[in-house]
């Protein structure tokens, strides 16, 4: 049984003292392929580093809408040069919109309009971050489209409702799925979870955070991606191993990793 962990953050502070034992984990819990994200440009050398460290990781890179204030003209060319440098990097983000903690939208607009044409033109999928902002996310989508063509990716962390999640299903993007669905009151990601088409269909852990139950409150890891695949396949009714297949060779289409398996 084979499992990918779509979205990471292995690079943050909390995995400093213990890295290879969490590797061991993720491995031992059938953890073939994880894909790291980004928060900032900066980041970039390190989490390289974890790839040279580890072969079973590729990674994106990008600027997340909580740091839109930081975008300059500059930060595209930079986002571009660095996607361009290695071939581990499959995906630009994560980008997208955050308006439940921040209010700087024409910002985060300008930092995710222009990732959107730097992943359409390196021909990679862009990771999609989106809070409070389902609406206005589609629209630009649906904009982005007419003016300048179609882009591929994913709403990574989905937490929308099955009706939203219908609106990014039919622009044709991935929906990931974190522990937040084997939360309790988490009913509409739970619906949405039975929504998405099997091809479209992807699972991740975002750690360190929203450890899945029966570890939350804890902190999150690659290892626990099996906790979603589990409850994922629950809600689907399907067999396990079913759902670790089609979500592990759906990783492998949205991001082209099979080379780097």
């Amino acid at each position: 049984m084979q499992l990918i962990d779509t979205h990471v953050h292995i690079n943050f502070e909390a995995f400093k003292d213990d890295l290879d034992a969490v590797r061991e984990r993720w491995r031992e819990a059938g953890v073939v392929h994880l894909v790291h994200s980004c928060v900032e440009p900066e980041e970039f050398a390190g989490i390289q580093a974890i790839a040279n460290r580890f072969k079973e990781v590729s990674f994106a890179v990008g600027l997340h809408p909580l740091d839109a204030d930081k975008w300059t003209e500059s930060t595209g060319e930079q986002i571009l040069e660095l996607a361009s440098s290695d071939s581990r990097v499959v995906a630009i983000g994560e980008t997208g919109l955050d308006f439940y903690k921040a209010d700087n939208v024409q910002q985060q607009v300008k930092a995710f309009t222009s990732q959107l044409a730097i992943a359409q033109k390196l021909n990679k999928p862009v990771i999609i971050h989106c809070r409070d902002a389902a609406a206005p996310m589609a629209e630009m989508l649906r904009e982005f489209w007419q003016t300048s063509g179609p882009v591929r990716g994913v709403m990574h962390c989905w937490g929308g409702t099955p009706e939203e999640t219908e609106w990014f299903l039919d622009l044709g993007f991935y929906i990931s799925f974190s522990g937040t669905v084997t939360f309790k009151k988490a009913v509409q990601i739970q619906e949405s979870a039975c929504r998405v088409n099997s091809d479209r269909l992807l699972i991740e852990t975002d750690c360190p955070f929203l450890a899945p139950a029966p570890n939350r409150g804890k902190r999150n890891e690659p290892a626990y991606v099996r906790h979603v695949a589990e409850e994922v396949a629950r809600l689907r009714g399907v067999p396990l191993e079913t759902l670790c297949q089609q979500t592990t060779q759906n990783a492998c289409d949205l991001f082209d990793l099979s080379e780097h398996k």
